[in-house]
């Protein structure tokens, strides 16, 4: 039990660090300002997520987290924040992810995401590819106060318990707290007004670092877990995708095209929003806890559909943004 000590340590020390990055933020004029894609209608600090990996970065260092992974965690940091401030083009970006996820395999070992299912090599093949969408799609989830740093820390907790009752990934429980309090303290800075935002520097990096804890749980033998803790987020991203590609449009464009965009616009507040997405967060990880694998995947999948619908459906009355 020691171990959850871990979660509001790491959350107490969040709050402090991402106030003081938001204050330099702010001192710097390191502004995020509107325009016609935004879901946001004031000047906003950007670069947040400094605050959750001055937390994280350390913290995963003093729990023996594998030296390659910290190495692709800094070196993604270093290129989302050149992104932030200068803007780069998608290749680059694309191949330092590239590399920090090739850093991550070679720290995860010879142990197989897709449990024998597959032959070896394509297994890190296909676990590779896996991990670079849920990059990005972490990055493209980013987009209303409070929604990445709520999944975030939803979906870290729900590894942490998995790993805990399971006992067979023991490794996971103390880095998935460390994750889950450093993104519970930057909401206290994000939650809708958000005081900050979190930017490419914030959820690059943490889209890595829970990638990793999720193929590293599905090596484990807890792949029920790693589908359905963040399904929302993969099913939202993914069709939003599919959309955006049968429409031959730009993929690596900016858009407010994502169901939760769509809800926004719709006039649910972001905070509307991301507690609807955190209960659905909740009865996929009640599901995984309590169910028998078919009918915890069924359920999951109608839990999310049901939250794809609601999103959008339902034009509220209008909410400030």
């Amino acid at each position: 039990m020691t171990s959850w000590l871990l979660l509001p340590i790491a959350a107490v020390a969040s709050v402090i660090t991402t106030g003081l990055v938001t204050r330099f933020l702010r001192q710097k004029s390191i502004l995020d300002h509107p325009n016609e894609r935004s879901s946001h209608s004031i000047p906003t600090p950007r670069g947040g997520g400094w605050g959750i990996l001055l937390v994280l970065v350390p913290g995963w260092g003093a729990l023996g987290v594998a030296p390659a992974l910290l190495v692709g965690l800094v070196g993604l940091a270093g290129v989302s924040w050149l992104d932030d401030r200068r803007g780069l083009p998608p290749l680059p970006r694309l191949l330092v992810q590239g590399g920090a996820v090739g850093l991550g395999l070679w720290a995860l070992g010879d142990r197989l995401v897709f449990q024998g299912w597959l032959p070896d090599n394509l297994d890190h093949v296909l676990a590779a590819l896996c991990w670079l969408w849920f990059i990005n799609l972490f990055n493209f989830m980013d987009g209303i106060d409070g929604l990445a740093g709520s999944e975030a820390a939803s979906v870290a907790i729900g590894l942490a318990l998995m790993a805990a009752i399971a006992g067979g990934a023991p490794a996971l429980t103390e880095p998935a707290l460390l994750l889950a309090g450093a993104a519970l303290g930057f909401l206290v800075w994000n939650w809708q007004p958000a005081r900050v935002f979190m930017g490419d520097i914030g959820s690059v990096p943490v889209g890595f670092a829970l990638g990793w804890l999720l193929l590293s749980a599905a090596a484990a033998g807890l792949w029920l877990a790693a589908l359905l803790l963040p399904l929302y987020f993969l099913a939202d991203a993914t069709l939003t995708l599919v959309r955006r590609l049968a429409a031959g449009r730009r993929i690596w464009q900016a858009h407010r095209e994502h169901f939760y965009q769509k809800a926004v616009q719709n006039g649910r507040s972001h905070a509307q929003v991301v507690r609807a997405v955190l209960v659905t967060n909740s009865a996929l990880l009640g599901l995984v806890l309590t169910v028998p694998e078919p009918w915890a995947l069924a359920g999951g999948l109608l839990a999310v559909v049901g939250l794809l619908w609601w999103l959008p459906a339902r034009r509220a009355a209008s909410v400030p943004i």
